[in-house]
């Protein structure tokens, strides 16, 4: 039988997940693990390579805007175990329909920079006078 994957120190999964220390002792405070952190005889906390993939996951859904509220119960769920996908499935589809939303606002805003960046680019080379409306520079 093969030994088993060998733990890591906080340091070692702040290196691996971008995370500072400071943010996965947070993390942990918040409920946002799906397993409790284990600790070695001196106290010292020590994650599996489980822990680190379920943190890359909690800081992509961060990172997309969810609220730690529901990544926190998102947790809760998954930590259940079978027979709550329904309502696992509402959360996350709920976020996608926000991020959706998002990105079509963002493409907007990026339209708008993308016109202005041409205008601009125009103005330099000389191939059209500057617009200069009062409020729309």
């Amino acid at each position: 039988m093969p030994d088993p994957a060998p733990l890591l120190t906080i340091g070692q999964v702040a290196e691996r997940t971008g995370l500072s220390v400071h943010t996965l002792r947070f993390y942990e405070r918040e409920g946002v693990l799906v397993d409790p952190v284990r600790r070695d005889p001196g106290g010292r906390r020590l994650y599996s390579d489980n822990d680190v993939d379920w943190l890359t996951v909690c800081v992509i859904l961060r990172a997309s805007g969810m609220p730690l509220p529901a990544i926190r119960r998102y947790t809760e769920l998954v930590r259940e175990g079978d027979g709550n996908e329904e309502e696992r499935l509402t959360l996350l589809r709920a976020h996608r329909e926000r991020l959706t939303a998002q990105i079509g606002d963002l493409t907007r805003c990026l339209d708008l920079v993308d016109h202005k960046v041409g205008v601009y680019e125009d103005v330099l080379a000389g191939r059209a006078a500057p617009c200069r409306p009062a409020s729309a520079g």
